[in-house]
């Protein structure tokens, strides 16, 4: 797809994708800063770092897009995005401990990985970004967030894990990307994109698929 350089087009083509953006986003914001404070909540840390974390994890991914493609940064200009994300902080803080934690992180991550994968690439199709790039977006969106907030929780970052999981972002943006191409109209093509990221991780979590890993070795002299 060619950049959008008339400012009419641009704006027709982020009207009549309005719904989705709007719908993925809330969802996606709201799901990643549980996670973020379901981490939180795994190292124990008080009330103002459950919401850090949650916000960090909600909207990082979404920042590093939009800083990106040039986009205005979405939380920035829409005060609810933070509340979404502080409100999700203090439902998992209100909920309290449980066997059940780690387990609903692992299946919250992968309800937004298939989300914000189409979410991501669905934003930079409308700011006129090449499908290959628009890709890429919906895989940074989906996966940045997750990243920081490992980082921050001190655990191993999703990027060296051999379990799928940037995987199934990338699945959903393409196939997000690809029904785009088709001629599907965004709502039909998030449907069917975000499940799919969602089965890929899902299949990860349930029966331990994995990406091969690089079948040499460090030769030890």
């Amino acid at each position: 797809m060619t950049g959008l350089a008339d400012p009419a087009v641009l704006a027709a083509e982020l009207a009549r994708q309005t719904d989705v953006l709007g719908a993925l986003d809330f969802a996606g914001v709201a799901v990643f800063a549980a996670t973020g404070a379901l981490a939180a909540a795994r190292e124990k840390h008080d009330l103002v770092t459950f919401g850090f974390f949650a916000a960090v994890t909600g909207v990082g991914g979404g920042t590093l897009r939009d800083l990106l493609i040039g986009a205005p940064v979405f939380w920035v200009e829409d005060w609810r995005y933070i509340a979404v994300c502080l409100a999700g902080a203090m439902t998992v803080w209100l909920v309290g401990a449980g066997p059940w934690r780690f387990r609903a992180l692992l299946w919250l991550d992968a309800l937004g990985l298939g989300a914000y994968g189409v979410l991501g690439a669905a934003k930079a199709e409308a700011f006129g970004v090449a499908p290959l790039i628009c890709i890429v977006m919906g895989a940074l969106t989906a996966c940045f967030g997750g990243i920081v907030r490992d980082l921050l929780a001190g655990q191993p970052s999703i990027l060296l894990r051999r379990e799928i999981t940037v995987s199934a972002a990338l699945l959903a943006a393409t196939v997000f990307v690809t029904a785009r191409a088709l001629g599907l109209d965004p709502w039909p093509a998030a449907l069917i994109a975000a499940p799919a990221g969602f089965i890929l991780r899902a299949g990860a979590l349930v029966w331990g698929w994995s990406l091969p890993a690089f079948p040499g070795g460090l030769v030890r002299r």
